[in-house]
């Protein structure tokens, strides 16, 4: 007795298939979220763009400033001038936050600049240190001595009259 099986529907096999791709592509999208929950969980959040990180150091100094006690001026003038205070730092934090706003590429080409000009920097001072490094400390190894090392400690040449 032979057992006849139905025919394989196409639609069901590629409806298959296509959960298998959706399976493996959920897996993977799972586990790259779990990566980075752990990246940023060990190393923390990563740092954004310039401006981003120029908002937050003006509104953390604009914080401490604001925070300060003033004790040059003690208890004379001291809930005054930190009215004083507060109101000089949200008057720069106003000026500042539109020009972070309406720049924000401006402030990423500087940042990329301060790196290239460290980089050139740094370049030259390795190639400076490579020359400094390379000259060696016994003249007699690097050619012809030239200095007088007889009478007296000068930094005089033995001339040769004959």
């Amino acid at each position: 007795m032979s057992e006849e099986r139905p025919a394989p529907d196409p639609f069901e096999e590629e409806q298959a298939r296509a959960t298998d791709a959706d399976a493996w592509a959920t897996a993977c999208a799972e586990d790259l979220a779990a990566e980075q929950a752990r990246r940023r969980a060990e190393h923390g959040s990563p740092p954004g763009s310039a401006a981003e990180e120029l908002k937050k150091l003006v509104d953390t100094v604009a914080d401490k400033l604001s925070g300060l006690q003033s004790p040059l001026l003690g208890g004379l003038a001291g809930p005054a001038a930190q009215q004083v205070v507060r109101q000089v730092v949200q008057q720069a934090k106003a000026a500042v936050e539109p020009v972070i706003d309406r720049n924000p590429d401006v402030f990423d080409h500087l940042a990329a600049a301060g790196s290239e000009l460290l980089a050139a920097y740094r370049s030259a001072v390795q190639a400076q240190e490579r020359r400094w490094t390379a000259r060696t400390a016994d003249p007699a190894e690097g050619g012809p001595d030239r200095r007088d090392r007889g009478e007296g400690t000068g930094p005089g040449e033995r001339i040769d009259l004959d």
